[in-house]
């Protein structure tokens, strides 16, 4: 099949900046598709014009209903890095396709810094949770983010300062690459002194952090074992160093999918995602108390999101959506001697998939040394001790000893 759909990456200066090949495409074209912006931008001419609808997906059969005919999907700058570009990938063959990019607001922005793009985190704050950048925050670091609309440096800001961040260097661009760039420089904590002098942001702008600490705030490590503190928890935690084991029995991988049972405080499954953000994990918690908790903890450390279930499994299974792939991993952190649970989570997992469990309790080790003499598997005892204070001196005291087993699916 010829290709039929071109998608055209286009900065704010317009057609001008324009390559004659996408020039003509987009003159060529039998039906312009974009934003308002974007088709103010093109003269009037001959082609229809379709406009997005909210969600954007709705105008995926529009387009789909044109095949056949010469379509033009208008972008802003590189249409495949946080743009529509990666949409229509999903729904139409590559070889239908002619794309076209043009420089994006990262590579502008780290242009106009002189910033090594290679050396700079890039995200999007465009239709995702503002939480999701305290993932990324570390001493030094060079973040460049894709603005919701002209309040997001506002509560970038915000979050920074309120975060032990305030000293970070923000600049600001609005309109990168067209007539009207402009540029604002400054510091996360001196943002609203500039706020108050009624200087309204364009909503087309892009950021660029660079990170800076204030004295005595904790960087937290993207690397399994955060300190227990970092947790909002009423007990039901499991203990960094335990965490730290788990993890690397889990063995997360880009792109997988973890189930959390019995979740406690969360801490598995949000340590799973901040190890890594594109993959996913649901988090299945009885207590609601605790479900909540876990919600205020996924904010905090940087992975909104994180899917909550309020119920008991096995019977939360029930409510976790069927066009989620099965889990990559599972990991059981309470109740696993509910009967017919870790049946459950076995027929659940993946071919290849890993189950890890942690006991304290006699009767949760029976169940798992049950499980392992008739499905296999590796078993390990964890045992740990802190000092504490007794008298003018100090002691070991011994932390429950956790019974780990871990388990590959075959196949």
């Amino acid at each position: 099949m010829n290709p039929w759909l071109s998608v055209i990456g286009i900065g704010d200066d317009g057609p001008a900046g324009l390559s004659p090949a996408a020039r003509t495409l987009v003159e060529t074209a039998e039906t312009l598709v974009g934003g308002a912006r974007h088709l103010a931008m093109v003269p009037g001419g001959g082609a229809a014009r379709l406009l997005w609808r909210q969600p954007i997906e709705r105008t995926i059969a529009d387009i789909g209903a044109r095949r056949g005919t010469r379509v033009a999907v208008l972008a802003t700058g590189d249409p495949l890095w946080y743009g529509v570009g990666t949409l229509l990938l999903r729904h139409f063959r590559r070889e239908e396709m002619t794309i076209v990019p043009q420089p994006s607001a990262f590579s502008l922005a780290a242009a106009r810094l002189g910033w090594a793009l290679a050396d700079c985190t890039s995200l999007s704050l465009h239709g995702r949770p503002l939480d999701s950048l305290r993932l990324h925050l570390a001493p030094g670091r060079r973040c460049l983010v894709l603005s919701e609309d002209g309040t997001t440096p506002r509560r970038v800001a915000e979050l920074l300062a309120a975060s032990g961040w305030g000293p970070s260097r923000i600049s600001v661009f609005e309109h990168l690459g067209g007539p009207r760039e402009v540029a604002w420089h400054g510091t996360a904590q001196d943002w609203g002194e500039r706020e108050s002098a009624d200087l309204n942001t364009a909503d087309l702008n892009t950021i660029a952090l660079e990170c800076a600490m204030m004295p005595g705030t904790q960087a937290l490590s993207r690397l399994a074992g955060l300190p227990d503190d970092a947790f909002e928890h009423d007990g039901q935690l499991t203990k960094r160093e335990v965490r730290a084991v788990t993890l690397a029995r889990l063995a997360p991988l880009p792109g997988e999918t973890l189930w959390d049972i019995g979740a406690g405080s969360g801490s598995i499954a949000i340590e799973w995602l901040r190890a890594i953000p594109d993959g996913a994990a649901i988090a299945i918690e009885e207590n609601p108390g605790r479900a909540a908790t876990i919600a205020r903890n996924a904010a905090v450390l940087g992975v909104p999101g994180l899917r909550i279930i309020a119920d008991a499994a096995p019977r939360a299974l029930g409510k976790i959506p069927p066009e989620l792939a099965p889990p990559d991993a599972i990991f059981v952190g309470g109740g696993v001697a509910q009967p017919g649970l870790l049946e459950a989570l076995w027929a659940a997992l993946r071919p290849g998939g890993r189950l890890v469990a942690n006991v304290v309790s006699l009767e949760g080790e029976q169940a798992i040394l049950a499980w392992q003499a008739r499905h296999g598997g590796e078993l390990a005892r964890i045992a740990l001790s802190r000092p504490e204070p007794l008298g003018g001196h100090h002691v070991w005291r011994p932390l429950l000893p956790v019974t780990q087993l871990a388990t590959t699916k075959p196949g």
